[in-house]
């Protein structure tokens, strides 16, 4: 090969690298773009007798890509997103709860200090009118924290219905993205942009839950849960939904096999909302529909031993629906039926009151607590989910952090460094102005012997 000949094929070679500087430096800010660099390749002599060579060649546009970074990368992404998800509901949740001006801590505080304060005169008509209007905040405020309960697990349910949607969204696009990969590389066209955009939509995946992937020898690549449930298999993707039975249940669908997925596979978001649903929010409710009934209860035992101001027997101050756990005041009863004397003739007798006041020393047990006394109950709720949403934050702290370190990760490895892609282009572009050099040279030797004839 003449030296004309090997001298082109280093300023083709040297445009391809070029070519692929511009490239990283114009990606230099896109998200999720990962680097690539040029393997130049030596051409041996393919003529008999002394030759240095026939010059040079691309052999291949590397893609500086790092299997172990990206799984490190998604892992974090999974755990960020399933942290992530609960945190919201948790603080609503604790803010409602520890409200002085609307928790049922008041409430109970209130209702009791309304029956201590009916001890001093207990045929006052104002001052049973108060039991009564205490009684009746109390049971309100019991109904708006259920309500708030039930609004919580409706947004989740949905929340977590739109997020199996996504998951079936991203799977199909993987499972696309994985034809196109296999069809580029068995033609040797440069598939990086197309791995590229497949990384991004796993890591988008890797949010909503946890997942493994298996680089594939055609250059696609198989996704799954934890457990190996597949969600992405070459060309073909899974159908993630959310069974809106009771309870609510994650399913996966894939080649006719339909699977209920439990929250320990899920991970991710799925798996943080779930989470909280069976750990906190359903104990919590029924600790709030326990604690409802067990005051109800209490109460409309001890007033049923006494007698009201016309010496009939006491009724009931309560209405418990077990149904639906909620309390209510007792409509038909009024402020002189309320049954404080022990005694049909004593109208003025206190002793069902002091029971009455009485009553927040014993105990009740709650699901999420066990025995407490009556009058810790609400404040111990709200510490045990204080403590939850404290231990959440702190790992979400956690989780923020090593995220933000598998990005710092990835990036050095993937990420494009403009100083270093500045130092190649200044590289390259001396080896293609060399090579012209030689080109030159080149031309003026041919020149010379032409004029020797």
């Amino acid at each position: 090969m003449s030296l004309i000949s090997i001298a082109l094929s280093g300023t083709q070679a040297t445009q391809i690298a070029m070519a692929t500087v511009g490239q990283n430096v114009a990606n230099s800010m896109t998200d999720g773009y990962t680097r690539q660099g040029t393997l130049l390749v030596a051409l041996g002599t393919t003529r008999v007798g002394v030759s240095a060579g026939d010059g040079v060649q691309v052999g291949s546009l590397q893609r500086f890509s790092d299997g172990y970074k990206n799984l490190q990368l998604w892992q974090a992404a999974s755990e960020l997103g399933r942290r992530e998800s609960a945190q919201p509901y948790l603080t609503q949740l604790e803010r409602v709860m520890g409200d002085e001006a609307g928790g049922i801590g008041g409430g109970i505080d209130e209702l009791f200090a309304a029956f201590n304060a009916a001890s001093v005169e207990p045929t006052s008509t104002p001052l049973r009118q108060q039991v009564l209007s205490a009684a009746d905040g109390l049971s309100q405020r019991f109904v708006n924290l259920q309500q708030m309960l039930a609004n919580q697990r409706s947004a989740i349910e949905q929340q977590r219905g739109t997020l199996t949607s996504q998951v079936t969204t991203l799977a199909g696009g993987i499972a696309t993205l994985n034809k196109q990969i296999a069809a580029a590389q068995a033609s040797g066209s440069n598939a990086s942009a197309l791995l590229d955009e497949r990384d991004r939509k796993i890591d988008s995946l890797s949010s909503l839950v946890a997942v493994q992937v298996v680089p594939q020898s055609d250059g696609s690549s198989s996704v799954s849960l934890r457990n190996g449930m597949p969600l992405v298999v070459g060309g073909r993707a899974a159908a993630v939904a959310m069974d809106h039975g009771t309870p609510p249940a994650v399913t996966l669908s894939f080649a006719n096999q339909d699977y209920t997925v439990g929250d320990d596979v899920l991970g991710g978001q799925l798996a943080g909302l779930g989470e909280y649903v069976g750990k906190v929010l359903k104990p919590m409710s029924d600790s709030v529909a326990s604690l409802a009934s067990q005051i109800a209860s209490a109460v409309n035992t001890t007033l049923a031993t006494g007698f009201d101001l016309s010496g009939n027997p006491g009724q009931p101050l309560f209405q418990f629906d077990a149904g639906t756990g909620r309390i209510a005041v007792n409509g038909t009863l009024t402020a002189d039926q309320l049954a404080f004397s022990s005694d049909a003739a004593k109208p003025g007798n206190s002793d069902v009151l002091q029971t009455l006041i009485g009553l927040p020393n014993q105990s009740v047990s709650l699901p999420l607590l066990g025995s407490v006394q009556l009058r810790d109950a609400c404040s111990q709720l709200l510490g045990d989910l204080g403590s939850r949403s404290a231990q959440n934050k702190a790992a979400l702290t956690t989780a923020e952090t090593v995220r933000d370190q598998a990005e710092q990760n990835w990036k050095s490895t993937s990420g494009v460094n403009r100083d270093e892609e500045a130092a190649n282009l200044l590289q390259y572009q001396q080896m293609y102005q060399a090579n012209l050099k030689v080109i030159a040279v080149a031309g003026e030797l041919f020149d010379a012997a032409l004029q020797m004839f």
